[in-house]
C-alpha cells in the first residue's frame, strides 16, 4: 500500500490547520497508518521510528508524551512512516539491526540479520572444544559480517575472512568489525563461488567453514513478505530452481577449505536438510555425517560437517 493512502490529513505528527502535534498524537497517528498498510507491531515500529528523529531519541518518546513536535520533526518523521508503510525493511530505515546482541549496520545491500540465524552462531560454539585457541574461521558469503563477527566476539583468539561477490556488502562488513572493535582479528576479500577457479588457492584451510547461502527456490520469492520480497537483495535470497544451487557449488570445494580436524555448518531451508546432506555426502566425502541443529521453532536450520584428523593445536 502506497504511504499517500495511509497518512492522515495533515501528516503524521502535524495536523490539517497547521498546529504541531504531540508526541501522543503524532504516535497514534503514525500506528494507524502502519497498521493500516499491514505491518504487525505498528506501535512500536512508530516509537523506533519516531526515537530516530527527535532529541533524546527512545527517553522522549515514552517519557514525554505531551512534547510538541516542531514542524520539520514533524515532516521528517512522516517520510520515515510513508518509507514504512511502503514496506521498507524497518532496519533499513534505521540502518541497523541486532543480532546476537549486537549491532550491526544494514543497507539494501545485505540479507537482513533474522534471528533463525543464531542456531548456525549456537551451534559452532557449542561444537568448539576450547573457545581460547587460536581458530581460524571462514565465512562463505559474509554480507553484514553478522555470522562471522558474531563468532568473533565470542573467540577471543580467533580470527576470520569473510568473502563475498557484493563490494558493497564487504564495506559494510568491514564497517561492522570496526565499529564492533573487531577489525584487527577479521578480513574480508571479494571472491564470487559462481566463478571458475574460485578458490584457485587463494584461501587457506580453516578450522570453521560457516555459510548461510541463497537457499530460496527462485519461484517462491515473489510470495515472501513484501520487505523481502521487494527490498532484500536477491542474489542473497535466489537458490535457484530448488533452492540448492548454492549448496551444489560449494560442496566440490570444502575439501580445500576446511582443515582436518574442523567442521562446516551451514544455515538450511525449511524441509532442506535431507537434500542439503545428501549434496555434501556426494560432493564432499571428506566430512562426517552431518548434525542437525534446530532453530527455536523446531525447524533443522543448521547442518554441521565434521572432518577427521587430529585438529590444530596451538
Amino acid at each position: 500500500m502506497a504511504a499517500g493512502n495511509v497518512l492522515p490529513r495533515g501528516g503524521v505528527g502535524g495536523s490539517a490547520d497547521g498546529i504541531e502535534s504531540s508526541v501522543a498524537a503524532a504516535l497514534a497517528q503514525a500506528s494507524a497508518a502502519l497498521a493500516a498498510a499491514g505491518i504487525a507491531g505498528p506501535r512500536a515500529e512508530a516509537r523506533l521510528l519516531l526515537a530516530a528523529i527527535i532529541a533524546g531519541g527512545a527517553a522522549a518518546v515514552t517519557g514525554y508524551p505531551e512534547r510538541r513536535l516542531s514542524a520539520a520533526e514533524a515532516a521528517a518523521f512522516a517520510a520515515l512512516v510513508g518509507r514504512r508503510a511502503a514496506r521498507e525493511p524497518l532496519s533499513h530505515i534505521l540502518g541497523r539491526r541486532e543480532f546476537w546482541s549486537l549491532d550491526f549496520q544494514v543497507s539494501a545491500a545485505v540479507l537482513d540479520p533474522r534471528p533463525d540465524s543464531e542456531t548456525l552462531v549456537q551451534a559452532v560454539l557449542e561444537a568448539l572444544p576450547d573457545r581460547t585457541r587460536p581458530w581460524r574461521l571462514l565465512d562463505l558469503g559474509t554480507g553484514s559480517g553478522c555470522l562471522l563477527l558474531s563468532l568473533l566476539s565470542e573467540l577471543p583468539r580467533a580470527h576470520g575472512l569473510g568473502i563475498d561477490a557484493s563490494p558493497e556488502a564487504l564495506s559494510l562488513a568491514g564497517a561492522n568489525a570496526l565499529a564492533l572493535g573487531l577489525g584487527p582479528r577479521a578480513d574480508f576479500r571479494r571472491l564470487d563461488w559462481n566463478e571458475p577457479g574460485w578458490t584457485a588457492g587463494l584461501i587457506p584451510p580453516a578450522d570453521i567453514v560457516i555459510a548461510n547461502p541463497p537457499y530460496i527456490p527462485s519461484g517462491e520469492i515473489a510470495a515472501l513478505a513484501p520487505e523481502v520480497a521487494r527490498f532484500e537483495p536477491r542474489a542473497a535470497l535466489d537458490g535457484g530452481g530448488d533452492g540448492l544451487d548454492a549448496y551444489r557449488r560449494l560442496a566440490p570445494a570444502l575439501a580445500g577449505l576446511v582443515a582436518a580436524g574442523g567442521f562446516v555448518a551451514f544455515e538450511v531451508g525449511a524441509g532442506q536438510a535431507a537434500a542439503v546432506a545428501a549434496i555434501l555426502a556426494a560432493s564432499a566425502r571428506c566430512l562426517s555425517v552431518p548434525e542437525v541443529r534446530a532453530d527455536l521453532a523446531g525447524i533443522a536450520r543448521c547442518l554441521l560437517w565434521r572432518r577427521p584428523g587430529e585438529d590444530r593445536r596451538d
